[in-house]
């Protein structure tokens, strides 16, 4: 089981997300783990890219329903486990959290 840990600055925006969109983003991290486990390639409808001009940290992008799609931003750290995933999580929101990823 891959290990995580949030920035105060991602728990600040989870806040701000409603119920409605933090429970679409717990099934996107069901699938990012899912995908995780099984050796990190991750699968399309994730679309986890690097951000640019940044190195290391990289977007997860899922439908938040009705508006702009939800992102969150986060790196790999330190693992915590031998041989297992440890994911920073840095922030959560819409396209605009990207100006400070």
């Amino acid at each position: 089981m891959p290990t995580y840990e949030a920035l105060p600055r991602f728990t600040t925006d989870l806040d701000r997300l409603t119920p409605e969109q933090r429970r679409r983003f717990r099934q996107a991290v069901g699938a990012f783990v899912h995908d995780l486990r099984a050796g990190g390639r991750f699968r399309a409808s994730l679309r986890i890219k690097r951000v640019q001009r940044t190195s290391g940290i990289y977007e997860l992008t899922w439908s938040m329903g009705t508006g702009p799609a939800g992102r969150a931003t986060w790196e790999y750290g330190p693992s915590k486990l031998p041989g297992t995933p440890h994911v920073i999580w840095r922030r959560i929101g819409t396209h605009q959290i990207l100006t400070g990823p």
